[in-house]
């Protein structure tokens, strides 16, 4: 075992010494004729892109015009920045990205590490028939919509739903949940944990699954229990996983949901289900302020991709790979 470990440890100090052949320029014409079979085969791809992503952005420049879809965009008025500064001193804005990033935290907090227990939980479950009814169980309710889940939700904690109805029938005093403005971080949390928890768990499953046996194997001999296989295994093995989707969603971080939102917004009111979603839509679509609604969006975009990079300069600074590698 010492002469095998002593040789490897050779044949890599030679290696190590070894010098690195310099890597040879290509000019781009010849690199261009030798992959031209990818190129002809990622051009529709890139064509599609550019006119359903890239095409559409143009759209943007209203924020800096007082724009009328009558007069179009060549003949709307140039403001300059007057949008930016409308928005920035709009205190129903300023409400909403408050609503926004306490959305956001409390999600973070309570919803991001659900995925991951459940991924260890799954993969410390030995019996496949159990591991496959738990993950079709808590699968399901990812393919409903946003209504159906509200609707559920108020069927069971609405003011006539199951739980007051017991709660009244035993004689205690019953509460409506789904109308409380208190507890309205808590109840959006709690739908977007039902219904999107189980779906998440597929990535972290994945990363689990590129974890040899052999490893556990040689645990087990070295007698490391349940937990320390866990800890020193498993969880090392999810980490470059677990820090991507940290980073993605850092970046939407502003971008808490529509639907969900908007279907409960009347309910609790737009003091505390206000967003910057919502509050984009009605001032565009409703209020048909479209160069102001235009400016807010934008300004979250840009807001969003900071957010992006500077989470991914903190990967990097920690030694993990973040959305892209350094160049």
């Amino acid at each position: 075992m010492t002469l095998t470990s002593e040789r490897r440890r050779s044949v890599g100090d030679t290696q190590s010494h070894r010098p690195v052949p310099a890597r040879r320029h290509v000019p781009l014409r010849v690199r261009m004729r030798r992959d031209s079979a990818l190129l002809v085969m990622v051009a529709p791809a890139v064509v599609l892109l550019a006119i359903f992503a890239y095409v559409p952005m143009a759209g943007n420049v209203i924020a800096w015009q007082f724009y009328s879809p009558y007069t179009g965009f060549f003949n709307s008025p140039w403001v300059g920045w007057d949008n930016f500064e409308r928005v920035l001193n709009n205190p129903q804005f300023l409400d909403a990205v408050q609503n926004t990033l306490a959305i956001t935290a409390f999600q973070l907090v309570f919803f991001f590490p659900i995925p991951i227990a459940l991924a260890l939980l799954l993969n410390s479950v030995l019996s496949p028939r159990v591991r496959m009814t738990i993950q079709s169980i808590v699968y399901l309710p990812h393919f409903f919509s946003w209504v159906l889940v509200v609707t559920v939700f108020q069927q069971i904690f609405g003011g006539a739903g199951l739980v007051n109805q017991f709660l009244r029938s035993n004689g205690y005093a019953g509460f409506d949940l789904m109308t409380n403005p208190d507890t309205f971080l808590g109840l959006v949390t709690m739908q977007a944990v039902w219904k999107d928890a189980g779906w998440g768990i597929i990535i972290f499953l994945a990363a689990i699954s590129t974890v040899s046996n052999e490893h556990y194997e040689a645990a087990v001999m070295d007698g490391a229990n349940r937990w320390r296989r866990m800890w020193h295994i498993t969880l090392p093995a999810m980490r470059p996983v677990i820090i991507l989707l940290l980073i993605l969603r850092l970046g939407d971080s502003l971008t808490v949901g529509f639907e969900q939102l908007i279907l409960q917004r009347g309910a609790v009111g737009a003091e505390v289900a206000e967003v910057i979603d919502t509050f984009v839509y009605y001032q565009g679509v409703i209020y048909t302020d479209w160069s102001f609604a235009a400016a807010a969006g934008l300004m979250k975009g840009v807001v969003s991709l900071v957010l992006v990079l500077g989470a991914n300069k903190l990967a990097h600074v920690f030694g993990e790979s973040g959305v892209y590698k350094r160049a």
